[in-house]
C-alpha cells in the first residue's frame, strides 16, 4: 500500500468513525416522543380556537385593517374569556416570515398566554396518485412545523385533504405522514389529524393511519361534533372513541354544529367527557365553537360546560 493511499484510507477511516460517533451522539440525544408538560387545573386546561371568529379576524387572503391582527387574539380572549391560551388557524397568520412570527411570539409572551396547537389547513392531497401532489403535501406540513418551532407551539394539526385523482389510500397517505413524523420529531414537535372532511378524514380511516405509521409524533385531534353531522350517531361515537385512544395534545370541544341546510347536530357531552376520561386524556381542549351567530357567548357557553365537565385531573 502506497502512502498516499495509507493516508487516503486513515482519513477515510477517521471521518467515518467521527460521523458514527456523531450519529450515535444525536441517536441518543433525541428524544423518543413527545413530553408536553399539560396542566392539571381545568382552566389551564381550556384554550380558544381562532377559527370560530374569523369573521373578526383579519385572513391573509383577505387582509382588513378593520379586523384584528391574529397576534393580538391572546390578549383578546384574555379580555373575553380569562383565558389566553389559543389555538391559531393557519390562514389567520398574516405572514409567516420571520419577523411577523417574532412580533407574534413576543405579542403572546406578553399576554402570559401559549399557542397549544396551530390549526393548519393545506390544499394538497397526501394520499394523491400524483408523486408530486404529495410531495407539496409534505412541504406545507414541514412549513407550518417550523411555524409551530418559531412561536413556540408544540404541535400542529395537519389536515388530509381530498386528492383529486383518486379515493382515500392509506399507504400511500402512510408513506407521506410516515416523513411528516420524522420532520416533526426532528424538531419536537407532534402532529396531529383531526376527524374533520367526512371524505378523507374519516375517523376510522384516521386511526388505521396512525397506528399504520406507528409514531409517537403522529397523533389524533378527535373534535366532538364533525362527525356527528356526517354519519349514524353510533358509528360517530365509536369512531370519536377511537380516535381518543390515540390523542395526545389537543381535542375540539363543541355542543352542537349547524350545516349550511340549517340542520342542528348536537353533542352528548356528558357522553363525550366519559370517553375522553376514559381514555385518560390530559391534553388541552380547544373551543371550537361552529354554528350560525355570534361566536362570542357560544364560546362563553363551552367555557363553562368544560368547566363543568372536566374537572381536575386525579
Amino acid at each position: 500500500m502506497s502512502l498516499i493511499t495509507r493516508r487516503r484510507f486513515l482519513t477515510r477511516s477517521a471521518l467515518a468513525a467521527a460521523a458514527a460517533s456523531s450519529c450515535a451522539r444525536l441517536a441518543l440525544s433525541a428524544p423518543s416522543g413527545p413530553d408536553v408538560h399539560f396542566p392539571t387545573e381545568a382552566r389551564e386546561r381550556i384554550a380558544i380556537a381562532s377559527y370560530p371568529f374569523r369573521d373578526f379576524i383579519s385572513a391573509r387572503e383577505q387582509p382588513s385593517g378593520q379586523k384584528m391582527d391574529l397576534k393580538d387574539f391572546a390578549v383578546h380572549c384574555g379580555e373575553k374569556f380569562n383565558i389566553r391560551k389559543i389555538e391559531p388557524w393557519s390562514r389567520h397568520f398574516r405572514s409567516t416570515e420571520p419577523k411577523y412570527l417574532e412580533e407574534f411570539r413576543l405579542s403572546i409572551e406578553k399576554a402570559r398566554g401559549a399557542v397549544v396547537n396551530i390549526a393548519v389547513d393545506g390544499d394538497h392531497g397526501p394520499y394523491s396518485m400524483d408523486a408530486a401532489e404529495r410531495e407539496q403535501a409534505l412541504t406545507f406540513s414541514k412549513k407550518w412545523i417550523d411555524v409551530a418551532v418559531a412561536i413556540g407551539s408544540p404541535s400542529v394539526r395537519t389536515n388530509i385533504a381530498e386528492a383529486k385523482d383518486t379515493k382515500p389510500d392509506l399507504d400511500r397517505a402512510a408513506e407521506t405522514l410516515k416523513r411528516v413524523a420524522e420532520y416533526a420529531a426532528s424538531k419536537n414537535i407532534v402532529v396531529h389529524l383531526e376527524n374533520d372532511n367526512p371524505v378523507s378524514e374519516d375517523p376510522l380511516f384516521l386511526v388505521q393511519l396512525i397506528e399504520k405509521v406507528s409514531s409517537p409524533w403522529l397523533r389524533s385531534n378527535p373534535d366532538f361534533c364533525n362527525t356527528l353531522a356526517n354519519a349514524p350517531e353510533d358509528y360517530a361515537y365509536k369512531g370519536i372513541a377511537a380516535m381518543f385512544q390515540h390523542a395526545y395534545g389537543i381535542c375540539h370541544v363543541k355542543d352542537m354544529e349547524t350545516n349550511e341546510k340549517g340542520q342542528v347536530f348536537r353533542v352528548d357531552m356528558t357522553k363525550m367527557f366519559g370517553i375522553l376520561k376514559r381514555a385518560n386524556f390530559r391534553g388541552y381542549c380547544s373551543m371550537e365553537w361552529d354554528t350560525h351567530g355570534d361566536p362570542y357567548p357560544g364560546t362563553a357557553a363551552l367555557v363553562a360546560q368544560t368547566l363543568h365537565y372536566l374537572g381536575p385531573i386525579s
